[in-house]
């Protein structure tokens, strides 16, 4: 399951998608989950994911990334819409089922569905934003978004933020060659109940956080040795600059979210 989380990693490309602006990529990201948010029927969602299906169809990201990204919270997602069908009351007299003293009801249902939706949407949008973006054209766009708030805080933000992300698959890998090795050895992390599988993962702690302090020292060490001093004086080997694809991709999503604005304030 670790190998399927997508977040953090980059699918190089030369689609339409993947030649944006990454500051535009990171603005529409951003509204996409203001989007999602300000949505409040079924039907708003219908043109969310035709805008989904289209970007991943153009930026020539495969399916199984999709799917294999939703797999590590398909547990949050049962969850999540578990606690709204049993924690939503409706009208007396129409509940839908009940176990024992847990009564489902139509508003439940509803509402349980709706959150799972909205979940699945929100990992699906975000994912794209790493898969079609490099760690090295995140870093440079964030510290231009971040701009305002100074120069040299920009450019520590934007590189900590980017190296966290960056460095989310090497840790996953780094969790399962941990894992393989200790199965070797007879640990066990698959048997039992979900309280015995968390224990289980307990002895995974120390030489992981081990060899993310060794990594982190090695990076520190690299970067100083390479006369890394922050923001100042930093050239860049790509200038960031918008283009008519930034300006096409700002029309389209402006009409997703004029969408979102009609079922949420002018539909009933």
């Amino acid at each position: 399951m670790l190998k399927n989380i997508t977040i953090g990693q980059y699918l190089p490309g030369e689609s339409f998608v993947h030649k944006l602006d990454p500051r535009t990529k990171i603005l529409i990201s951003i509204l996409f989950i203001a989007c999602l948010f300000i949505i409040n029927k079924f039907i708003g969602y219908t043109f969310v994911v035709v805008f989904l299906l289209a970007i991943i169809l153009i930026a020539k990201v495969p399916f199984r990334f999709i799917f294999n990204g939703l797999k590590p919270i398909f547990l949050l997602i049962v969850l999540t819409a578990a606690l709204n069908i049993f924690m939503v009351r409706g009208a007396e007299g129409t509940e839908v089922f009940s176990i024992g003293f847990l009564k489902a009801y139509p508003e439940g249902l509803s509402i349980a569905a709706f959150m799972a939706i909205r979940l699945i949407l929100l990992i699906v949008g975000t994912s794209l934003l790493t898969l079609t973006t490099s760690p090295i054209e995140l870093t440079d766009g964030i510290e231009k978004l971040l701009r305002p708030i100074g120069k040299e805080m920009a450019h520590e933000l934007a590189m900590m933020m980017t190296i966290a992300l960056r460095f989310i698959p090497t840790l996953i890998d780094e969790t399962d060659k941990i894992m393989k090795a200790q199965k070797a050895r007879g640990a066990d992390f698959e048997s039992g109940g979900i309280i015995k599988k968390a224990k289980s993962l307990v002895p995974l702690l120390v030489p992981l956080f081990i060899s993310s302090f060794r990594r982190a020292d090695e990076l520190a060490m690299a970067m100083e040795a390479r006369g890394y001093r922050g923001g100042a004086g930093r050239t860049r080997m790509k200038i960031l600059e918008f283009s008519y694809r930034d300006l096409v991709a700002f029309i389209v999503f402006c009409i997703l979210v004029l969408w979102c604005i009609a079922v949420r304030f002018i539909m009933l």
